[in-house]
C-alpha cells in the first residue's frame, strides 16, 4: 500500500479543493480523516456514527464537493446504496468485491503479475474500439458468505 500520511493528505486536499474554488473546511477535514481510518468503503451512516458532530446534510454536501475535487470516490451497490472511500491516488490501486444482497464492499489487491495481465487484456479491448484508457476498476459482484448461509 502506498498510503500517504495525514499531513500530505491535508496538503493534497487543500490544493485539489482550491483548484475548484473550495476550501478545506473543518468538516471536510473530519470526513477525510474518517475515510482515512476506514478499512473499507463506508456509507454516510457509518461516517455519521464515527463523528456525532457532523450533520447528515453537511456530510452529503461535503462528500459531493470532495468527490468533485477528486479526493473521494463513490461506489454504488445494486440497491443504489452509496459507499465512499478516498481516491486511489491517496490510498492505492485496488478492486472491490460487492455483495449484491447486503451491499457490503471489500477491497482486494491483485498480484503484480495478474494486474499486468489484466491491464494488457483491457488495453487489447480498448484498442479494438479505438478507446484510450485512463485507469480501470474491477468490481466483483456476487453474494458474501453471510448472505449465502
Amino acid at each position: 500500500m502506498n498510503t500517504i500520511n495525514r499531513m500530505d493528505i491535508d496538503q493534497l486536499a487543500t490544493s485539489q479543493l482550491n483548484s475548484i474554488n473550495q476550501r478545506y473546511t473543518t468538516n471536510r477535514r473530519k470526513i477525510i480523516g474518517i475515510l482515512q481510518e476506514a478499512t473499507k468503503p463506508i456509507t454516510i451512516n457509518q461516517i455519521l456514527e464515527s463523528n456525532s458532530d457532523l450533520a447528515q446534510s453537511s456530510v452529503y454536501r461535503n462528500l459531493a464537493v470532495l468527490e468533485q475535487a477528486g479526493l473521494v470516490v463513490r461506489i454504488i451497490t445494486n440497491e443504489d446504496h452509496a459507499h465512499y472511500e478516498l481516491a486511489e491516488h491517496i490510498l492505492d490501486h485496488h478492486h472491490h468485491i460487492i455483495c449484491s444482497p447486503c451491499g457490503e464492499i471489500l477491497d482486494f489487491h491483485l498480484s503484480a503479475k495478474i494486474e499486468k495481465a489484466l491491464e494488457e487484456s483491457l488495453q487489447k479491448i480498448a484498442d479494438e474500439f479505438g478507446f484510450s484508457i485512463d485507469r480501470h476498476r474491477l468490481d466483483l459482484l456476487g453474494t458474501c458468505g453471510d448472505c449465502t448461509e
